[in-house]
């Protein structure tokens, strides 16, 4: 009988959600609201480096790795994985799960009791990384559709910033995906800036790759068909290393392609610029994105960029997990890597 109950209950509060988000696609779009809503991302009176609008998660993998060194005595090596663990990392919610939906209901909740913004990356699209390295994804549209609209349920009433599905359409762009999986994906990735653009304490960044992947007029078009005109922005260089400056330059190049779109840089590893190609390596361009040495932490995040079109420097990859099992003791995508920790942060 309980269970009845609830399942009624769920369908009745899908059924609002979703009337609420064709009421809201029905409204002429009549001004662009690109540049953060006070709502969502106003700083705090009380805000500053120590204490940033951002939510900072105590239970993170590099605070947990600096309460695992303090403990074996390891001093050092923790203070320097706090400047890691000090900052407000990206938490990434890649699979349908129920663990995964508890994990960010708790994420949202906790980020609201301490008056914070809870930065987010949706991570599940079917096919997802169809290069390989991160492969998985949500099993079928459906799966991914009704995932969403779980997470719309969760921060329907929160204020949060969502990076959606990084690479997904850079990868479109690029020809890993048959020609149906790609139109399947831009309207998977358009309804789901919809719905959740429907949500008034929610941000929206859509992915946009980086400048030394898909040149903008390549990628422009894609991203009008996976829903960037209705996104708050666009995210660029998550994962990668490529400097701010030429971010910007990439961003103002799409903005002007796609209607002063505004966009977000995640800064995470992109002090030192990035790794160059070297030589007799079977596959040089993973060296360069793929745990290269070498590379250093970026600009903390922060709201204040200088540039009216960038709304933001984010740590949107996690310094110190794996980019993927592509050396020496490199783990799997998304373990901690401890060694890479402590060069990046160093």
């Amino acid at each position: 009988m309980a269970r009845h109950l609830y399942t009624g209950d769920r369908r009745r509060r899908w059924a609002l959600l979703a009337a609420a988000l064709t009421i809201t696609a029905a409204i002429p779009l009549l001004l662009r609201d690109h540049g953060p809503a006070p709502a969502v991302l106003q700083v705090p009176e009380a805000a500053g480096p120590e204490k940033p609008v951002f939510y900072v998660d105590p239970q993170g993998t590099a605070a947990a790795a600096v309460r695992d060194l303090d403990r074996r005595g390891r001093h050092d090596e923790a203070a320097v994985l706090r400047r890691i663990a000090g900052q407000p990392v990206a938490s990434w919610l890649t699979d349908s799960g129920a663990a995964t939906l508890d994990r960010a209901r708790k994420l949202v909740g906790d980020a609201a009791r301490a008056g914070r913004v809870p930065l987010l990356v949706l991570y599940d699209i079917p096919h997802r990384d169809c290069s390989g390295r991160s492969a998985g994804g949500a099993r079928d549209a459906t799966t991914y559709r009704k995932w969403v609209l779980d997470l719309a349920l969760i921060l329907r009433g929160h204020r949060a910033v969502v990076i959606l599905e990084p690479d997904a359409v850079a990868q479109a762009v690029t020809g890993c995906l048959t020609a149906v999986r790609v139109t399947e994906r831009y309207e998977l990735l358009a309804a789901a800036v919809e719905s959740l653009r429907a949500l008034p304490g929610v941000r929206v960044y859509l992915d946009a790759g980086n400048p030394a992947w898909v040149p903008a007029t390549e990628i422009a078009p894609a991203l009008r068909r996976a829903g960037a005109l209705r996104a708050h922005g666009l995210a660029l260089n998550v994962a990668g290393f490529e400097t701010t400056e030429d971010n910007v330059a990439y961003g103002g190049e799409l903005s002007r392609l796609l209607g002063d779109a505004h966009f977000v840089i995640d800064t995470s590893r992109n002090g030192n610029g990035p790794a160059r190609h070297g030589t007799g390596n079977p596959d040089p361009g993973r060296e360069q994105w793929c745990n290269p040495p070498g590379r250093r932490l970026g600009t903390p995040p922060t709201l204040r960029t200088g540039n009216r079109l960038a709304d933001a420097y984010l740590w949107i990859k996690r310094p110190g997990e794996s980019d993927g099992a592509c050396g020496a003791g490199a783990p799997p995508a998304g373990r901690w890597y401890p060694a890479y920790a402590l060069a990046l942060a160093g």
